[in-house]
């Protein structure tokens, strides 16, 4: 599929995690917030570079961004609606919500890199299974912004230990959609107890002779509104991506 038409789908109620769709076109993450909270967002983002690296951001009460042509209230697969940090619906179309003062941020998803990693030789369980990447929140704080405060999250794929090098070496080349891992090996190192109850997404197998390995993820953001409490706000379903108009390779840095 091509974007427009993965996001006309999308449109049309279809709802499945957006992990090997469209392959070589941008994923991202989105969060719409109150213009209130806009200035904290975006200095959040520039002191969490890693978990929020901002791709782009749309002007107040905007339904699209020059990266994302489409409707961000009904071409996402899913969305999830906060009122004062709390999740009240998780809908396929959130045009009854979107207010005039809301400000749309789209942040770099490691969907965007998967792609590559897949042409290295380097497996990508959810993708195999046709399930959601699991997602975990750790014990390691961000950097607090204004109003906003939270815990990083991590996405997580199993490696075989034998290609733990290139899959770093291939994600490094992507900074603008996380970029290399976090962290290799030992989840209890980042507060994480049990690899098979992630906190968004799905558990995926890890098989003898496989590592698994950490990268920061734009869920990042909607755990720094349950944390702070933030008062309205609109997101993707984690797993569930805006489609962008952008290429993968002109986020790749030599």
């Amino acid at each position: 599929m091509t974007p427009p038409e993965a996001r006309a789908r999308f449109r049309g109620g279809l709802r499945v995690p957006t992990a090997g769709l469209c392959p070589g076109w941008t994923q991202a993450n989105l969060l719409a917030v109150p213009r209130a909270y806009a200035y904290d967002l975006l200095l959040f983002a520039q002191r969490n570079p890693r978990p929020c690296p901002v791709l782009d951001v749309g002007d107040e009460g905007a339904v699209r961004t020059s990266i994302f042509p489409g409707d961000l209230r009904t071409d996402l697969p899913g969305y999830v609606v906060y009122e004062d940090g709390v999740a009240v619906a998780e809908l396929s179309d959130v045009t009854p919500f979107w207010r005039a003062d809301l400000v749309p941020f789209l942040f770099g998803c490691s969907f965007t890199f998967e792609d590559a990693l897949l042409r290295a030789g380097v497996p990508v369980r959810h993708q195999e299974t046709g399930s959601n990447v699991p997602m975990y929140r750790t014990g390691l704080l961000c950097r607090e912004a204004g109003a906003l405060s939270g815990p990083l999250v991590v996405s997580m794929r199993p490696v075989p230990a034998a290609l733990v090098a290139t899959a770093v070496r291939v994600t490094s080349r992507y900074p603008a959609v996380h970029g290399a891992p976090v962290h290799v090996g030992e989840p209890e190192q980042l507060g994480i107890r049990d690899l098979k109850a992630p906190d968004f997404g799905d558990p995926v197998e890890i098989r003898p002779g496989e590592v698994p390995v950490f990268w920061a993820c734009g869920v990042t953001t909607q755990a720094a509104v349950m944390a702070s409490g933030v008062r309205f706000a609109i997101g993707h379903a984690p797993g569930h991506m805006a489609i962008t108009d952008a290429r993968d390779a002109d986020y790749v840095v030599p």
